[in-house]
């Protein structure tokens, strides 16, 4: 069984940026349902699951039998994908990387205010529901990448270490239409520690 996060922060914890409802809503409702149908459809297939992560089985999603694959995508994405996304924000967050990480932002991107800039752009124009993503590669290189629905970078062997929640439940009921808002609000609430302590660890998946 693949399980959601537990939130390590209270619902109402990143106000003014995210609101409690929005929180609550996301997390117990949108959430729970991906969870929930992620392991019904999984039941029956146990050995497929045996020792691996959540994300190892998203990455191996060619070696699931084809009829559940569509749920584990985008299911299996939606659990990983908010889990994810709420480890990263914190009402506390530290504002800015530092050590390898700062490193490999200045080096690629040149500046940390650059990937903020490239990352909120990319966010901001993902057509319809998904994701903007930092990610880095098996040699620790960093890149901004965007992806529809509840698609996954693990799936092109990429691991996610940031990203930004574009689907309307994430946003619609504080900001409205004005995703742009939401975005560049979040930068307040990203914690830095969290994203860094991804970069650094060589088991993520």
């Amino acid at each position: 069984m693949y399980n959601k996060i537990k939130l390590p922060y209270a619902f109402d914890a990143l106000e003014p940026y995210i609101d409690e409802e929005t929180v609550r809503t996301h997390y117990e409702k949108h959430l729970n349902t991906y969870e929930t149908n992620l392991n019904k459809a999984l039941e029956g297939y146990e050995e497929y699951t045996k020792g691996k992560t959540l994300d190892q089985l998203i990455k191996d999603i060619e070696d699931l039998p084809e009829e559940i694959r569509p749920a584990v995508v985008n299911n299996g994405g939606g659990v990983s994908n908010h889990n994810l996304y709420f480890s990263i924000l914190s009402p506390n967050p530290k504002k800015e990387p530092t050590g390898k990480l700062l490193d490999e932002i200045n080096k690629t991107f040149g500046s940390l205010e650059n990937l903020k800039e490239e990352l909120t752009n990319a966010s901001i124009t993902q057509f319809g529901s998904g994701y903007g993503f930092l990610v880095k590669d098996k040699d620790g290189k960093l890149s901004i990448v965007k992806r529809v629905n509840q698609n996954s970078p693990v799936m092109d062997n990429l691991i996610p270490i940031l990203t930004i929640d574009v689907w309307e439940h994430a946003y619609y009921l504080k900001y409205k239409n004005l995703r742009a808002d939401y975005v560049k609000n979040i930068w307040n609430v990203i914690d830095w520690e969290k994203v860094q302590g991804l970069y650094e660890d060589c088991h993520n998946i």
